[in-house]
């Protein structure tokens, strides 16, 4: 552990560094030159976490404060030790009018932690008041992580108030309890058989900066090293799931600015903060200044570090998740998730096995390409069956199954009912990754709404060429791909919604190619240009690949990969590669060259060169070895 002298003087040195600095997300893309010393890199993180303080700060007018002086502005005051009386007077106007659930209480959580030697007496006095107003537990993972880390540490704070100081009438003693068995419950659950809100583009913030809150403030020290190394278990998996700091499939949750803008998610200001190898969304997403205001108290391992921005070797890393709880028409209570990705210096390519693993927002799979700055670019590609169902819906929701479909076109999801959507998956979806060939089949029931298969063409491909045998070919980027419609097709013009909320539907680029068939299936193969002569020798090595395929009486594909794998996908079958069948039964909650657990394990092995921090749960431990040549 470094000492708080030291760390004093980085952070200083970092702001002095920061000091009238451009905005990382307007500003040029960052150096990707992987930093070994770790004085270094720890000065560049906190210069980075200044800048965002840098940013919320000055983004406050003095002339409205009502307008421009929130709970993010507060806690980055509260960072800073500065403008006291500011932060009195805006926290109490605002607990006038407290929210309702957890997206309020973590900030008030926030506040309440960074101003307890600071804010005034009355200040505090409208917090704990707030406090007693009424709040909903929500009902998804991250939610429930928000909301139990919320209510343990408040009951921390006030450790003795009864149970009519509280919101849902139970003492701090019974919130604590409550809270403290859920959170241990969520790690367990986390920790042998995966998250199910597994790499999500946005959701990151949601586990990141309560865990934080916890690894910094909880008085418990196991539930403090709880929240700490539940960071690092999430930090990693970021690690691992990135393309230069750009997120990419299969994500548990995400939405279409983030699928065809792999970049553009909360996922990389994470990134960006931890990792430096990417640019921060613009306003750092809006929860990522929370993250900044508490992030100085923690160290980014350099294992984690090194995972995430060594890209010099290919590697296949394969991960167990699961799927959001379903409540009717399952015997199971979650479906395992079985990721795989490949991941290289130019391209990254990832997926889970198909089928339903949250109804609205999931991402299958895509291959995404790396780009010098990726703002603004659509730099990926992949098919999905636009699935709209009640059914599905209501194996995952309580609400009323008449409306409800429509109902989330007006919550954020406005193209949860269209045809030409490119976010969700489908049960009639069967997926197989080797390395960088993705075989996707589609055996969509007769009556299914929307019977087609969508696949997504960048408006940043070049050089897209029909080729007469059957397969589409293009280039993204350093990274060349052939794309194989197994059934008739057409293109139509990409319509995206600018976000949850927009009205209506803009061109911006790209197609779909529009396959409107019931038995139907794409094979993508992705490779380096730098591993042929040509974009010509490319093409031919693909038609050279020995591929067959049926659809009828089920769809199916035999080929040999452009990695000299032979491999056979039947949509309802084990697919085999090599003539051995893939037994998914044994499949690891981690297993690559970076990250390793056996499932039910609770133990991370996280692996870089000479490095390797353990995390093991079952005995709340963090061990770091470094192998000696």
């Amino acid at each position: 552990m470094k000492s708080v002298t030291f760390l004093t003087v980085l952070f200083s040195l970092a702001t002095a560094l920061t000091a009238g600095a451009q905005p990382s997300f307007s500003g040029p893309p960052p150096s990707r030159t992987v930093v070994h010393d770790a004085s270094v890199r720890r000065a560049q993180y906190l210069q980075r976490i200044n800048e965002a303080l840098d940013w919320r700060i000055a983004a406050i007018d003095r002339q409205n404060v009502a307008g421009t002086v929130d709970l993010a502005a507060v806690s980055a005051l509260l960072a800073r030790h500065q403008d006291i009386e500011l932060c009195n007077q805006r926290v109490i106007e605002l607990m006038k009018t407290p929210g309702s659930g957890p997206f309020w209480m973590f900030p008030t959580v926030c506040v309440s932690f960074l101003g307890r030697d600071q804010l005034s007496a009355e200040a505090k006095a409208a917090i704990r008041t707030a406090w007693k107003s009424f709040q909903i537990r929500g009902d998804t993972e991250n939610h429930w992580a928000m909301y139990y880390t919320s209510v343990y540490l408040m009951s921390e704070l006030y450790p003795n108030d009864p149970a009519e100081s509280w919101f849902n009438g139970k003492s701090s003693a019974e919130n604590r309890a409550e809270a403290r068995a859920y959170l241990i419950s969520w790690m367990d659950l986390a920790t042998t058989v995966g998250q199910g809100e597994y790499n999500p583009s946005h959701y990151i913030g949601e586990y990141a900066i309560p865990m934080m809150l916890m690894a910094r403030w909880a008085q418990d020290p196991a539930m403090r090293q709880r929240g700490h190394m539940m960071l690092d278990w999430i930090f990693a998996g970021l690690a691992e799931s990135t393309l230069n700091g750009v997120l990419h499939g299969p994500n548990s949750r995400t939405d279409e600015g983030s699928v065809v803008e792999r970049w553009n998610a909360l996922a990389s200001v994470f990134s960006w903060v931890l990792f430096g190898n990417t640019p921060p969304i613009a306003g750092y997403g809006g929860w990522g200044n929370y993250f900044m205001a508490i992030a100085d108290s923690y160290e980014v391992p350099a294992v984690i570090y090194l995972i995430a921005t060594d890209r010099s070797a290919p590697f296949l890393q394969r991960d167990l998740a699961r799927s959001r709880r379903r409540w009717r028409y399952s015997a199971e209570l979650f479906m395992p998730v079985y990721k795989t990705n490949y991941t290289t210096k130019h391209y990254a390519v990832g997926s889970y096995q198909g089928g339903i693993s949250d109804p609205i927002q999931t991402h299958v799979w895509d291959v995404t390409w790396d780009v010098t700055d990726p703002r603004g670019i659509h730099n990926t590609m992949f098919s999905l069956h636009p699935l709209a169902s009640n059914h599905v819906l209501q194996m995952y929701f309580s609400e009323l199954p008449d409306t409800m479909a429509q109902d989330i076109t007006k919550q954020g999801k406005p193209s949860y009912t269209l045809a030409g959507k490119i976010v969700g998956c489908s049960p009639y979806e069967q997926v197989f990754q080797d390395l960088d060939t993705v075989v996707a089949l589609y055996d969509i029931a007769p009556g299914v709404e929307f019977p087609q298969v969508n696949g997504f063409f960048s408006k940043d491909l070049i050089n897209v060429t029909e080729d007469q045998s059957g397969w589409i070919f293009a280039e993204g980027g350093d990274t060349y791909l052939a794309y194989r419609p197994l059934a008739p097709y057409h293109w139509e013009a990409y319509r995206h919604f600018d976000g949850g909320w927009a009205a209506k539907q803009e061109e911006i680029g790209g197609r779909l190619l529009v396959s409107p068939h019931l038995k139907n299936g794409t094979i993508v193969q992705a490779a380096s240009a730098f591993d042929f002569k040509d974009f010509e020798d490319f093409k031919n090595a693909i038609r050279r690949l020995p591929v067959e395929f049926s659809l009828k009486p089920k769809p199916a594909v035999k080929m040999m990969t452009l990695r000299g794998h032979d491999i056979v996908v039947t949509y309802g079958e084990a697919p085999t590669r090599d003539g051995e069948k893939i037994d998914y039964a044994k499949w690891k909650l981690f297993e690559g060259p970076y990250l390793n657990a056996e499932k039910n394990s609770k133990r991370l092995v996280i692996t870089h060169g000479a490095l390797q921090r353990v995390l093991d749960f079952n005995t709340l431990t963090i061990a770091d070895t470094v192998t000696q040549p």
